[in-house]
């Protein structure tokens, strides 16, 4: 998964925490990317999607990256629901994890759109 671009990743959520991408900051560097945890990724129904590591995605994007390490999601969660959940991004025009720039909220919205 080396060569996979974020480009070519289609996120499962629709939102990002402000709070989150600040939190990342604090020890984000795009030049030792040793303290990034590997993004899991799944391939459904013939397309590779995010299961986790949004919003770390959106800062590595803001930082000039477009490759980050990636992992094989290996747990078996609720596949209709991650599959609800990519049609929902496609609605809302987001369909790579740079389009979720736009779709960042405060913490109270975070917990109450996407959290609740």
């Amino acid at each position: 998964m080396e060569d996979v671009l974020l480009s070519e990743i289609q996120p499962s959520q629709f939102y990002i925490s402000d709070l989150k991408l600040k939190n990342i900051w604090g020890w984000f560097n795009k030049e030792d990317l040793s303290n990034f945890s590997p993004i899991p990724v799944k391939m459904l129904d013939d397309e590779l999607i995010m299961t986790d590591g949004h919003t770390r995605a959106v800062a590595a994007i803001l930082s000039g990256l477009s490759k980050v390490p990636l992992i094989w999601q290996e747990d078996d969660l609720d596949w209709n629901l991650y599959r609800l959940c990519v049609k929902e991004c496609k609605n809302r025009a987001v369909y790579r994890p740079g389009d979720l720039i736009k779709h960042h909220l405060s913490v109270e919205d975070y917990a109450e759109m996407w959290i609740a």
